[in-house]
């Protein structure tokens, strides 16, 4: 009764309210189909009918004017989708708002678009609806994927990595699943379960799929059902204790839009849940309608105590509003159906008709923009635009508010018209504080151990050798094993440093004589089994292991080494001088030597008598004088400031060399020299010598698939073993060399001092914590492990455990090279170089230029090419008796002539107006110039005395009394000065 009275009441309302309209108006029937039974049906009729008389009142002058015609569907499927049928065929109605739920919209879409009219629904959010792709539905409510991409940046902001969806299992609640877990795996987030709950189910069932939850590790929950299956859900996990520190529970907008309908009750069971809420933006039209509307409300519902108006009744205002908006900008013609060809085998589906004004009132509320009091209201494709959502958590009475979030910032503590950046962000920092469940301040970490009062079950090695790693004794008293050890001690710091407590127990991996029960691949294997919850110990992280295991990061160094023996090879023998350069360098060296001598040469032979002479004389001198630098010895000077400046260089050069030769040779003949007996791995396979390898380590299959001898491998427990095997070396029943991962490898050099490393063979990962495929322990254990390597604690246990061990502190077992090589001196040798070259093309270019006319004449003269060359070369041999050498040693042998003259005739020298000055060729055993005939003299060179000159003139006449066959007379004036 009460339900076909408020019908009559906005009957009423509305025959009244048209009596008062103009007569010029033309009423459209439209339908509303509610349920009536619950408060939002209540709250979403009274928001409609306040929305059309606010609309009219401002409107006066508009022509339609919309008439409701109320049908209550009292929450069932059917019952809507006979309103439905019932307002299209017998009423005609234009449009129809509702229904209020997405399971009795599905039929009623389907109604609208076979009779063309438009069906605006401002409660029902499930994405399926979208996908039934019909032109004639309108969603004013947000769908239900615009939340997704909320809820996953909460998640990823607190670095859970797990979630689990709970949800009501029909058409609502199934409908955003795929959407919410599609934007959880983007950000790497599993759903390793998915919780539905029927819609009616009882407390018992719920309770049964809550405890199912509880003894998984996930511990952060995602709840999308309606309000009153999620109040007692939440219920129920309150009184078993799924509310309690460590739980994480998100809701979704159907359950927050509505929270504050929810009975006090219930918001005590939800202490700590964080919520994505619509965001409604505050105006002053939504505070004045909240207020008209809570008293007319009350006044029409007096039954109802809890009035508060929530975004549903607001959509539900903009949804009519907009239709009348529609209605009026189609116009007042064509408001009627066209009926179906009557038949009696009809049935009322088929028999309904078409509306003629469906297609135009469609176009028209496509088209409709206005701001409205939810927000802004443009429907896009019949869909809402509005995607900004707020972040609340549940706490005391009510809720507060977190954050932000629009598709464009993300995450943010802003208002949103301050946000001046536009980089989308998901980070915790930008969210306010958050009271979590049990009052807890501390962000819960996702995940916990189930909760069947067992611990971790952790499985060690049980091993004869190397315990420094791991070591398992047993307490008499009791018979329980007590753990230690290197790796041990790193597992129980790295557990430490974790923000939460984990409980554990070691269990040696032993048989029943307590004895190992395999090697390190079987225990491994066994996490993969499930009888271990994960291994600690020095097991290796390699890529065969981690197809059937997860794990950590690395806490040693990583690499599988060759070890051998080493021997005293110093060098006694007599060639050991030759040792400290190598060959390289010797060769380079020794062509520098005759390079630079050669260069002094060509720079002094024209102004050098030290550099002149016979030929094997000149190269001696050069010789000598490059080498004697060595030493320092050098007797010859050089006179031009060229070959000084390639001199100095030079003898820098050597001055480095000879110290270096000399420190190396001093540590060749004074110092130990260790070498390895072997330095390749390939040199144990081709000579089939015998190798040693840990027992039960996965070294033995890389030396397999390295096509060792089987007959020629042997395992080894401990170190002290392994010392034995190598002291008696392969020829006396022991081993040649030892394979060892690097972590054994320095502590076996450092307790053995004859030992050492000289390849490494094998790349791995170094030592890792082993745990199953998926657990949410790896990564919060391989964070830990960086903290705890990176810090002070791992100095300390590496000093504890290993390090004592260390007796070659003083020693080096690394093999090193005691050659000096060419790669430690070419800069110097590029240096010498680059300067040499630069003094020779400067002298040469010198030379050039000095002596032009004489090369121009040669080489223009009749003759091959070798000829030019060779004469030039002749030229180049001469002295430059133009030089300052020569001139200051010219003045002090003549010092007292003034003036020379000499006449005469010979028939050998017809021209004997041109006279040449002495020249080296007397030297070589040729007959002066004068001697010569006239067709062989050469015109007087570049730079010489002038032939008039008192001191060529004297010359020549020397010249001339040693010809053999001289005729004529000789007469010399000499002026002398003191004559």
């Amino acid at each position: 009764m009460l339900t076909v009275h408020v019908a009559l009441s906005r009957s009423n309302i509305n025959s009244s309210f048209l009596a008062n309209a103009q007569n010029t108006t033309i009423p459209v029937n439209v339908g509303v189909i509610l349920n009536f039974d619950t408060l939002n049906g209540k709250m979403g009729f009274s928001c409609i009918d306040m929305a059309l008389s606010d609309f009219y009142a401002s409107n006066p002058y508009y022509k339609t004017r919309l008439v409701i015609n109320s049908r209550d569907s009292k929450s069932d499927v059917v019952r809507a989708a006979a309103a439905a049928l019932d307002l299209i065929r017998n009423v005609e109605v234009q449009a129809i708002i509702g229904p209020q739920n997405s399971m009795q919209a599905n039929f009623v879409i389907d109604l609208g678009e076979k009779a063309q009219v438009p069906i605006v629904s401002f409660s029902a959010t499930s994405p399926s609806l979208t996908s039934l792709r019909s032109p004639y539905f309108f969603q004013v409510a947000q769908n239900d994927t615009s939340q997704v991409k909320v809820i996953s940046a909460i998640v990823q902001a607190f670095g859970w990595r797990e979630a689990v969806p709970i949800y009501v299992d029909n058409e609502f609640g199934e409908g955003i699943i795929p959407f919410l877990v599609d934007a959880l795996q983007n950000v790497d987030v599993c759903v390793p379960y998915r919780s539905p709950i029927p819609p009616l189910a009882s407390d018992d069932e719920i309770g049964e799929e809550l405890y199912k939850l509880m003894t998984m590790q996930t511990r952060v929950f995602i709840v999308h059902m309606s309000t009153n299956l999620s109040s007692r859900l939440f219920n129920k996990a309150k009184e078993i204790g799924m509310m309690s520190e460590g739980y994480v529970w998100i809701t979704t907008n159907v359950i927050t839009n509505s929270l504050s309908l929810i009975e006090r009750s219930v918001l005590n069971s939800m202490q700590g849940v964080l919520g994505v809420k619509t965001y409604l933006p505050e105006t002053k039209e939504l505070e004045n309608f909240t207020a008209r509307w809570k008293r007319k409300f009350q006044a029409d519902n007096l039954a109802i105590l809890n009035n508060e108006l929530t975004v549903i009744g607001l959509w539900a205002y903009d949804a009519a509003s907009a239709l009348a908006r529609a209605v009026e900008k189609v116009g007042t013609a064509n408001f009627y159906f066209e009926k179906t060809n009557a038949s009696s085998n009809l049935t009322e589906l088929e028999a309904i008709g078409v509306s003629q004004n469906g297609p135009k009132l469609r176009e028209a509320l496509l088209g409709i923009k206005f701001k409205g009091l939810a927000g802004d209201f443009n429907l896009v494709n019949g869909q809402s635009q509005s995607s900004t959502f707020n972040i609340i958590n549940v706490n005391g009475n009510g809720e507060r508010g977190v954050a932000f979030w629009t598709p464009k910032n993300g995450l943010t503590r802003n208002k949103l018209n301050s946000r001046n950046s536009s980089t989308y962000s998901t980070s915790m920092k930008n969210l306010g504080p958050i009271i979590w469940p049990g009052d807890s301040i501390v962000v819960p970490k996702g995940w916990e151990i189930p909760t069947n009062g067992k611990k971790l079950k952790i499985g060690v090695p049980m091993k004869d050798g190397f315990t420094e790693f791991v070591k398992v004794t047993y307490d008499p008293s009791n018979n329980r094993a007590q753990v230690t050890g290197y790796c041990i001690e790193v597992f129980n710091a790295v557990m430490e440093t974790l923000p939460y407590a984990v409980s554990y127990e070691f269990i040696p991996f032993a048989n029943s004589s307590g004895g190992s029960a395999g090697s390190y691949d079987d225990m491994v294997y066994q996490v993969y089994l499930g009888n271990f919850d994960a291994v600690v110990g020095d097991t290796t992280i390699i890529a065969n292991r981690s197809n059937f295991v997860d794990f950590t990061l690395p806490y040693t160094e990583s690499g599988v080494s060759l070890v051998v023996p080493i021997k005293d090879s110093g060098n006694k023998n007599a060639w050991v001088f030759l040792k400290p350069l190598s060959w390289d360098l010797w060769m380079t060296s020794g062509c520098f030597f005759i390079f630079i001598g050669f260069i002094v040469w060509v720079l002094e032979h024209r102004i050098n008598d030290d550099f002149r002479g016979p030929p094997s004389h000149q190269i001696g001198t050069s010789l000598w004088y490059s080498f004697s630098t060595m030493v320092f010895a050098q007797r010859e000077t050089v006179v031009s400031n060229l070959a000084r400046f390639v001199v100095v260089i030079w003898i820098f050069v050597v001055l480095i060399l000879t110290q270096s030769y000399t420190a190396s040779l001093t540590s060749l003949l004074t110092v130990q020299q260790l070498q390895p007996t072997v330095t390749d791995i390939n040199q144990l396979i081709k000579n089939g010598e015998y190798v040693g390898y840990k027992e039960g380590s996965f070294v033995l299959g890389i030396l397999q698939e390295m096509k060792f001898d089987k007959t020629k491998l042997k395992a080894y427990d401990s170190a002290e073993e392994c010392d034995e095997l190598l002291s008696k070396g392969g020829a006396n029943g022991g081993i040649d060399a030892a394979i060892f991962e690097i972590p054994y490898m320095k502590l076996f050099l450092g307790q053995y001092c004859k030992y050492t490393m000289v390849e490494s063979i094998f790349k791995t990962d170094g030592f890792g914590f082993v745990f199953p495929i998926g657990s949410p322990l790896v990564s919060d254990v391989s964070r830990a492990v960086l903290n705890v390597t990176e810090g002070e604690k791992m100095k300390e246990i590496e000093n504890a455990w290993l390090e004592k061990q260390n007796n070659c502190t003083n020693s080096n077992n690394q093999v090193s090279s005691a050659s000096l090589s060419l790669a430690s001196f070419w800069g110097l040798f590029l240096i010498a170089g680059v300067a040499s070259l630069l003094a020779l093309t400067i002298s040469m270019s010198m030379f050039l230029y000095k002596e032009r006319q004489q090369i121009l004449i040669h080489f223009h003269s009749e003759g091959s090419i070798w000829r030019r060359i060779h004469n030039t070369l002749r030229i180049f041999d001469r002295k430059d008796l133009n030089s300052h050498t020569f001139r200051k040693r010219a003045l002090q042998d003549g010092s007292g002539i003034n003036s020379v003259h000499v006449t005469g005739a010979s028939e050998a020298s017809p021209n004997s107006n041109y006279l040449q000055s002495p020249s080296s060729y007397s030297t070589q055993g040729e007959p002066p110039f004068a001697c010569r005939g006239a067709s062989e003299t050469p015109p007087r060179e570049y730079g010489d005395p002038s032939p008039n000159s008192e001191a060529s003139q004297l010359a020549l006449a020397i010249e001339l009394m040693s010809c053999p066959n001289l005729e004529g007379t000789i007469t010399l004036e000499i002026a002398h000065e003191n004559c």
